[in-house]
């Protein structure tokens, strides 16, 4: 199988947002950047997805304005191609010449997929499920993905932990293979 790892919106934008806290960034950087570093070794594709909303507010740190969309400072990375979303599932986001990333993908004869970044439940977790409802055989890379503590309706504080957690429970073997760093590694 011929595979590409997705960093999906490892970007400082993230950095501007009030639920951002710093206390699992450390162990994630030093996944997902373990995990560029072993792909591109091995000629593995990394790709970088980025989310970029519409408009010119520079206020918004999601917008182009904002100055925001760019790489994590820390991450060192030499992407194959950046692509950018407006929508939860980075298959739908698109290369410069306007191609989607699944097109891309199709065109490379890529049929496998790792997925990292931000933030686990959302845009990670929404790749995944449409990843592998179109085909692609998935590894979810848990430990490099990164969320941050919600609160639900009732009030209860729900932990990055927790809400990992979930994920795993309703990807594993339904949509993907949860794997940790450590197993895409050895």
């Amino acid at each position: 199988m011929k595979q590409a790892l997705l960093v999906i919106d490892a970007q400082e934008s993230f950095r501007c947002r009030p639920y951002f806290h710093d206390e699992d960034v450390p162990e994630f950087l030093r996944n997902t950047q373990r995990l560029i570093d072993r792909c591109r070794a091995q000629g593995i594709a990394v790709v970088q997805v980025f989310h970029r909303e519409p408009g010119e507010d520079a206020t918004n740190p999601f917008t182009a304005a904002s100055g925001h969309v760019r790489a994590l400072r820390e991450l060192s990375l030499q992407p194959d191609v950046v692509v950018y979303k407006e929508v939860h599932s980075a298959l739908f986001a698109r290369c410069a010449d306007g191609t989607t990333l699944e097109g891309w993908l199709r065109a490379r004869g890529i049929d496998s997929l790792l997925i990292s970044g931000i933030r686990t439940e959302q845009c990670c977790e929404t790749t995944a499920r449409h990843a592998s409802d179109a085909g692609f055989k998935v590894r979810y890379i848990t430990d490099a993905t990164l969320t941050f503590s919600m609160r639900t309706r009732a009030g209860r504080t729900v932990s990055p932990a927790e809400i990992r957690e979930r994920t795993e429970l309703v990807l594993d073997g339904r949509f993907a293979e949860v794997v940790s760093t450590a197993a895409v590694l050895a």
